[in-house]
């Protein structure tokens, strides 16, 4: 098959116009509060041979290699993007659940498989397998508008990023036939293998990385995000060829190099957003090509719905249940975490895994992935800021009394606040001296009503006033917190305390 200049540029003007309706999209999904991603599987569903364009596209193979890549990407900008000081009270919670949770999901998930749908015990397993692991796409685009405790984004955060590798595992060699003959003991000892040697070489990749990163004099400032990626990567690659879990090597890696001191942090996590946000949308316009609605009928969508109901009412409930026992938690912040389980790309990727190896029944278990998949977001996706306030767990929304964006000065190691003085603001009348910023942190400049100003201690703050703040960027949170203190307590939040301490846990 040729590819002339003709098809390129018909190639370009079309992936170019569903990518930019792909992006528009993502404006209207955070609007009704759903995942973005049902939004591209129906721009796919749109494009393939069941919609007006009738593209062809049924090679699982492929489709499983775009698929991981893919993954591999978005995993990359999940480790490089999240605080790993905002995970870490809940990383027990985040590991049981990517492990021990997902064990229980299976065996549940099966069993009801076997026993209800009448599937044989492999498909029934494999069932389980690939619906078990939560993705962090389908998670964060709903949780990004409730305010959440810490507790509970970090656990889903964590959750969600480690919870690929043992299923990628456990589905990829129970398609292949490799778990034939062998003992329950030895599958997870393959699993516990692949998952900490992957583990091991994300450490060493990123250690490294971080300190060839720190001494790298790159010419230009574009080449730090796409070095660091390639850092992650090169995890991902190493894991792979040792046949240890590249997914659990390039998480680890990412999360490392995202929370170390590297130049251009800022940049480099807005470039890894920005390509993670466009494998997303090509991953997702994939998998709807993928799918044959033709085959769709009655009996999947039964299948489907039950398949769905014993996830999510017995098996995500038991499975939270079973990994809290490492970081007991109160029973509503267990039943938010037990919904908020949602199910995007990842089940539907690993779907395409027995596709690809030509597991018998393989069709009829995808097309019941996708349908759970898509029926179930739907279902959970627009009701978790409900459920989180029926709960009591969300967090209540901080007063905009205060408005603090962060640019980074890479050079000597701080960063530039700059702040907004709302009118609710209790800073209005408390003069600069008066903020007791942290020592080394400073205001160098105030502007008001479009003139700037250079303030002394005595210089005395108004509403509407727009600050400059330069901090050490070891010592930016308690800037940020002192400012709030302030800003929600006055001249005398010394003494009142912080009122906002209470719900950062």
């Amino acid at each position: 098959m040729t590819f002339d200049v003709h098809q390129l540029d018909v190639f370009v003007l079309v992936g170019a116009v569903v990518t930019l309706a792909a992006i528009l999209a993502v404006r209207v999904s955070a609007g009704v509060g759903l995942p973005s991603l049902l939004i591209y599987l129906l721009i796919g569903v749109l494009l393939g041979e069941g919609g007006p364009f009738a593209i062809p596209f049924d090679d699982a193979q492929l489709a499983h290699a775009l698929g991981f890549g893919a993954l591999a990407i978005i995993l990359a900008e999940g480790g490089l993007t999240t605080e790993w000081r905002q995970m870490r009270p809940s990383i027990r919670l985040g590991l049981s659940l990517a492990t021990v949770g997902v064990a229980v999901s299976v065996a549940v998930v099966a069993v009801g498989a076997h026993f209800l749908l009448g599937l044989p015990w492999e498909l029934a397993i494999l069932l389980g397998a690939i619906c078990s692991p939560t993705d962090a796409a389908a998670v964060f685009s709903v949780l990004r508008v409730v305010p959440l405790p810490k507790r509970l984004t970090g656990a889903l955060e964590a959750e969600s990023g480690l919870n690929d590798a043992p299923t990628v595992v456990l589905v990829g060699i129970i398609s292949t036939g490799a778990v034939a003959g062998a003992s329950l003991f030895e599958v997870a000892g393959i699993i516990v293998f692949e998952l900490i040697a992957g583990g091991l070489v994300g450490v060493v990749c990123g250690v490294g990385g971080a300190w060839i990163m720190r001494r790298a004099a790159l010419p230009s400032s574009g080449l730090y995000p796409l070095a660091v990626l390639c850092l992650a990567f090169t995890a991902y690659g190493l894991a792979s060829a040792v046949h240890a879990s590249g997914f659990a090597a390039i998480y680890v890696a990412a999360l490392i190099l995202g929370n170390s001191e590297l130049p251009h942090r800022v940049a480099t996590k807005s470039f890894a957003e920005g390509i993670a946000w466009l494998a997303q949308i090509g991953l997702f316009v994939m998998l709807g090509l993928l799918l044959s609605p033709g085959r769709i009928d009655l009996n999947t969508v039964v299948q489907a719905l039950v398949t769905g109901l014993v996830l999510t009412v017995v098996a995500r409930p038991l499975s939270v249940l079973v990994s809290s026992i490492v970081q007991p938690m109160a029973l509503r912040d267990l039943a938010f975490i037990s919904w908020a389980g949602l199910r995007g790309a990842v089940p539907i990727v690993l779907a395409t895994i027995p596709l690809s190896e030509g597991v018998e029944g393989a069709d009829d278990l995808f097309d019941i992935v996708f349908v759970m998949v898509v029926v179930y977001t739907l279902l959970t996706g627009p009701t978790l800021p409900w459920v989180a306030r029926l709960l009591k767990v969300s967090r209540r929304s901080e007063p905009r009394g205060l408005d603090v964006e962060a640019a980074p000065l890479d050079r000597v190691a701080a960063d530039l606040l700059q702040v907004t003085i709302a009118p609710t603001s209790k800073m209005h009348g408390v003069e600069v001296g008066e903020l007791r910023l942290p020592q080394g942190a400073s205001v160098s400049l105030v502007i008001r009503s479009g003139s700037s100003l250079v303030p002394e201690r005595r210089t005395v703050l108004r509403s509407g006033d727009d600050l400059l703040v330069v901090t050490p960027r070891k010592l930016r949170e308690a800037t940020e917190a002192r400012l709030r203190q302030v800003s929600a307590n006055g001249r005398l939040a010394q003494w009142l305390g912080d009122p906002s301490r209470r719900e950062r846990d």
